[in-house]
């Protein structure tokens, strides 16, 4: 009886790339590099618990948005894209300067 099954993925031609530049880096099979990173993801990466302090921040977002006190994508755009400062132009300064 096989102890593993086989499983066919279709990544984009950058990311294979560096599949095999790390493989090739570390002596190791593509096999166990996708192990390893389905390890870490499957694993620690999706246990994430958040913080007493983040359940209330993230109830207290909740709330507001069921009072309606909230804005739209399209109106933090407007609120944010009318505010703004012009940017400055970049001058030269002599080292000294620079230094004082």
């Amino acid at each position: 009886m096989r102890t593993r099954a086989t499983m066919t993925v279709s990544l984009p031609p950058a990311m294979i790339e560096e599949v095999e530049r790390v493989r090739k880096a570390e002596h190791r099979t593509r096999s166990e590099l996708v192990r390893e990173a389905l390890r870490t993801y499957l694993g620690a990466g999706r246990s994430y618990l958040p913080t007493v302090a983040e359940r209330r921040a993230i109830e207290r977002g909740r709330a507001e948005i069921r009072r309606g006190d909230y804005l739209t994508l399209e109106e933090l755009r407007a609120h944010v894209g009318g505010v703004g400062r012009k940017a400055r132009r970049k001058t030269r300064r002599s080292r000294s300067k620079a230094r004082a």
